[in-house]
């Protein structure tokens, strides 16, 4: 997950748990959109699994869905705590730990977003001598450390450096009376203006989806149009998604247990990129681009946390230089957004889209992200319009990360019983 500018581009038994839950996609802002636990509707599920790792602990037994809005990044609101406190938390596939903002006692009066342990009868802080509090090896990039009251401390950088602190909880998610999570470990932060929370979902064992045992997820991200006062809705399951028969679907890449590399993340959802093609022609990339190297340079990975795309040199170099071939007169020289962007342009957005042409991703088994020509821009404002791909080393990374901005229109579904990763194109703005 990546902070970009002022939004997130920035992670059975019987019947297993499908959920849908309302998603908010706004820019982190002051700016909120209300969405309610109580609008979404259960749904029955037909799916067995048969994965152990998922089988081991007991499986949620029910569906869950229900509608989100979007624009630069996904805003869930998830009911937890007992009884349940609704809580606006931002989708990410690209980190581990979910945390919310818990109030503290103060004069002032607190947020009426912000999670109050004190009605919670659920609620219980991780001490120091918590096994959690004390890992062989550290779960996130600063160890955990107590504080002056004895409590699990935790510090979590994200990828721009922006840094999430606070207490280490147990606290259950409250679907309804009896439908429930296990109390689930989460961090309890102070206030923030930038986000009201995060729900990690990558494939380290304390994020959302490993601790509730969730088979599978998935989002269908619509289109959002600039100048629209409303934004458009989309639709989030946890577990089965009715519409999976469309679905063509990738191979996660699986490294082996305990490698190191110091430019791997091995807790991203990772694929093997093939190729980009842009106006129907193919690049001449090399492979190597897209895949990690000794260092594990060259990852690429699918997350709804970051908003653009963003590529290593080799690749970035390629996309640039056949962009300035079809448009290069129009570019807007000497000119960087959000110091990433720079295939910008002033003036007919609809002639230079054109001149572009489609833009697509390629995976294997055929399997592509297609962008039209009329997606391939993104109205940054001031009447200025950029290619959604960046540089990633512009921003510190060494990887290839496909943000939601190239997910829209499509069904992105997390198989993590069967380590796929399903494409599926559609209406996102009719998703049901």
């Amino acid at each position: 997950m990546l902070l970009f500018t002022n939004s997130f581009h920035l992670t059975l038994q019987k019947k297993p748990l499908s959920l849908s839950f309302p998603l908010t996609s706004t820019p982190l802002s002051k700016t909120k959109t209300k969405t309610h636990a109580s609008n979404a509707k259960f749904l029955s599920s037909q799916v067995q699994t048969k994965n152990a790792a998922v089988a081991s602990s007991p499986p949620f037994g029910f569906n869950y869905k229900s509608p989100f809005k979007y624009s630069m990044a996904l805003i869930i609101s998830l009911p937890i705590g007992t009884p349940p406190q609704a809580q606006q938390m931002v989708l990410d596939t690209g980190s581990q730990l979910s945390w919310i903002q818990c109030h503290r006692k103060a004069p002032r009066k607190p947020p009426p977003t912000s999670f109050d342990p004190s009605l919670s009868s659920s609620f219980s802080l991780l001490p120091c001598t918590h096994p959690i509090c004390k890992p062989r090896i550290p779960d996130f990039t600063l160890p955990t450390t107590c504080d002056q009251n004895r409590l699990c401390h935790y510090s979590y950088f994200y990828a721009d450096g922006t840094l999430a602190e606070g207490n280490l909880v147990r606290e259950r998610f409250t679907f309804s009376g009896s439908r429930t999570t296990p109390p689930l470990i989460l961090g309890c932060a102070a206030e923030s203006a930038d986000a009201e929370g995060i729900l990690g979902m990558n494939r380290g064992r304390l994020s959302f989806v490993s601790q509730a045992k969730v088979p599978s997820f998935s989002y269908c991200v619509p289109i959002r149009q600039a100048a629209a006062v409303v934004n458009p809705t989309g639709m989030f399951y946890l577990g089965q998604n009715p519409n999976s028969r469309t679905f063509r679907y990738v191979d996660l890449l699986t490294f082996p247990e305990g490698q190191r590399m110091p430019n791997f993340d091995p807790l991203a959802y990772t694929v093997a990129l093939a190729g980009i093609k842009i106006g129907g022609r193919r690049l001449r990339i090399p492979s190597a681009a897209f895949l990690p190297d000794a260092g594990g340079s060259g990852q690429t990975m699918i997350d709804s946390g970051t908003q653009y795309t963003f590529l290593v040199d080799t690749a970035y170099a390629k996309v640039r230089e056949e962009v300035v071939r079809l448009v290069g007169t129009k570019l807007k020289k000497g000119y960087v957004y959000g110091g990433a962007l720079d295939m910008c342009f002033d003036g007919n957005a609809l002639e230079i889209s054109r001149l572009i042409g489609d833009m697509a991703f390629e995976f294997d088994k055929g399997v592509e992200i297609t962008i039209n020509k009329e997606r391939i821009l993104d109205d940054v404002g001031s009447g200025v319009h950029c290619v959604g791909i960046g540089r990633s080393e512009a921003l510190g990374v060494a990887s290839n990360i496909i943000g939601n901005f190239h997910q829209r229109n499509l069904w992105v579904e997390f198989d993590l019983v069967h380590r796929r990763l399903g494409f599926g194109a559609a209406d996102c703005s009719k998703a049901v």
